[in-house]
């Protein structure tokens, strides 16, 4: 069973406003990990549906940056939203890159943002 994301953040504060603002994340947990001086924090739906996600802050992280598109590893988490146009006005107002405008696949509307560290999320209305 698959569990839970985890993705690096450069400041766990604004990751933590970012996904609860924009996607209704619940904060369930947050600790220190001595072993790797690095701090997580847990966020899942408020329904306890779908995976959680992992943010992780590693205090001797000097350089934070993502690859080029084309270079990336890692491509990209999705997320469930009730109104597109709502939600893209509302991180648009926030200074959020969009990078894919919305557009149709299937039954669903798409569009691709990136969070304040740079990480690919999809956007999905379902019709």
């Amino acid at each position: 069973m698959f569990v839970h994301a985890s993705i690096r953040t450069s400041n766990m504060d604004k990751a933590i406003d970012f996904y609860s603002r924009f996607f209704g994340l619940k904060l369930l947990s947050r600790r220190e990990i001595k072993q790797n001086n690095a701090e997580i924090a847990f966020l899942q739906d408020p329904a306890g549906e779908g995976c959680k996600l992992e943010l992780t802050f590693y205090r001797n992280q000097t350089k934070f940056a993502q690859s080029a598109y084309e270079e990336r590893l890692f491509d990209h988490l999705g997320f469930i939203v009730k109104d597109m146009g709502k939600t893209l006005k509302a991180m648009r107002r926030e200074n959020v890159m969009i990078t894919d405008e919305p557009f149709k696949l299937g039954d669903s509307l798409i569009a691709f943002v990136e969070d304040p560290d740079g990480t690919l999320l999809e956007l999905i209305e379902k019709k």
